[in-house]
């Protein structure tokens, strides 16, 4: 870096300046603006599923009339288009994209402890701040109706994530760049904050992630077949095994993924051989993009699963028009698509499943991580008023830290200031979105019984 460069680094006080500066053109009162003109949710669906393999079109409509939350789950492209209709902060940090609760959840660091942190990344790209945030409240609005709780108790809970997402981006900001990288929540760590119910819920959550092993998926859902070698036991329609033309183009795969890799993770996949391919169907909005689950054997016959899934264009650039700094467009044009879920992920998350890698493949462009891997969530909608109002906070402190990482992270701060004025308009945004949701899932439902 040189000096000149270094002057032009921005200060934490010109930053948080120009974040209070920017309530001038877009005052914090006005988030809570919903603009409901020219919308087409289920049009945005159709195009989706246009997409998609269209044997798994209908298992995504079945999951996503499940619930309205269900529902919900599946529609970061509806919102993302109306998020760019509404007033803006405009000031933009690195964004997950989908930001409900229930990708939030508990999963294995390298080191083998169990840590926090938003668990998917397939419409990360930059965006404003406060549409992540948006995109939280609202799923905790939706999650408290469906489990039918005083409506008192949901609209504090929503008040309360908003000022703890405030809250922990002031205190964001005060740390160094370096310590707000190092950040993350450790499970057994952050028990201790929690009223006693709480804790046991995450407790509850810990041994569930200690079954989720990626050894443990591999006894159930796979046989040794005569040949010696693992093959998977389908369960159609959300598990079937490819055609061999596409089993070879997955092997193939699977090594232009290698490249991409650390040199510690290539040089410990060259220890294991490809064994057998299925594509599954994985979440509620993602059904029906190409998934593929991959079982490898070391030289004893264990298994390590892999997942390959399609990276389609980030939501917030398709329908939400975000445009994308230069070095992020950069590299989707060089490497695809699956190289902006793993960019991001990486700046997004504490701690990162160290197998991450993308390729681009005849049909659309992937990324491939472990699959499971003590990977586990908690359902919101099973929790007792106190855990569901302390799991909402959780995750808004986890995504401040999140958004920490972005050099804007202090004009973020700025412009939210106490965090009281932004809490009322987002809560009034989210209820009114939760209304409209719900609108758009009677629609839903009454098309497609």
């Amino acid at each position: 870096m040189t000096d000149d460069e270094r002057r032009a680094t921005p200060s934490r006080a010109s930053q948080t300046a120009a974040g209070q500066a920017v309530r001038k053109a877009a005052p914090r009162r006005r988030l809570a603006e919903l603009t409901t003109d020219g919308r087409d949710p289920l049009g945005i669906l159709d195009a989706q599923n246009a997409s998609r393999v269209p044997q798994l079109v209908p298992l995504r409509t079945e999951r996503m009339a499940a619930s309205p939350f269900a529902f919900y789950r599946g529609t970061a492209a509806l919102m993302a288009a109306d998020l760019a209709r509404d007033v803006s902060s405009g000031i933009r940090v690195a964004s997950c994209g989908d930001a409900h609760v229930a990708n939030f959840g508990f999963y294995a660091s390298p080191q083998r402890t169990l840590v926090f942190d938003l668990n998917d990344f397939d419409e990360a790209a930059w965006a404003p701040w406060e549409w992540d945030l948006k995109r939280l409240v609202t799923s905790v609005v939706i999650a408290g109706q469906a489990t039918g709780r005083d409506e008192d108790v949901v609209r504090r809970t929503a008040v309360s994530t908003v000022r703890t997402y405030a809250r922990a981006m002031r205190r964001s900001v005060e740390l160094t760049p370096l310590q707000r990288y190092y950040q993350h929540f450790d499970a057994e760590g952050g028990m201790k904050t929690l009223d006693p119910r709480s804790r046991e819920v995450v407790r509850e959550a810990i041994r569930a992630s200690q079954k989720r092993t990626g050894e443990r998926a591999a006894r159930k859902l796979t046989e040794r077949g005569e040949d010696g070698r693992l093959r998977f036991v389908e369960q159609p329609p959300a598990m079937t095994h490819i055609e061999p033309e596409l089993q070879q183009r997955v092997q193939l795969s699977i090594d232009a993924y290698t490249a991409t890799t650390q040199v510690d993770i290539r040089l410990l996949l060259q220890q294991y051989t490809v064994s057998d391919t299925v594509r599954r169907a994985v979440g509620v909005g993602s059904v029906g993009t190409r998934c593929y689950v991959t079982v490898l054997e070391d030289d004893a016959g264990r298994p390590l699963l892999l997942q390959t899934k399609q990276a389609g264009p980030s939501v917030l650039v398709e329908h939400g028009g975000q445009p994308q700094p230069a070095s992020l467009t950069e590299t989707v044009d060089a490497f695809g698509e699956g190289s902006r879920v793993v960019s991001l992920q990486r700046v997004l998350q504490g701690v990162s499943d160290p197998f991450l890698g993308y390729m681009t493949g005849e049909v659309g462009h992937y990324y491939v991580r472990q699959f499971r891997d003590m990977k586990v969530g908690i359902d919101m909608e099973t929790l007792d008023d106190g855990p569901f109002r302390q799991y909402a906070q959780a995750c808004a402190a986890t995504l401040a830290r999140a958004h920490g990482q972005s050099p804007t992270a202090a004009a973020v701060a700025g412009y939210i200031g106490s965090g009281e004025a932004v809490a009322e308009a987002l809560l009034e945004w989210g209820c009114a979105y939760a209304e409209l949701s719900r609108t758009d899932y009677e629609a839903f439902i009454a098309r497609n019984g």
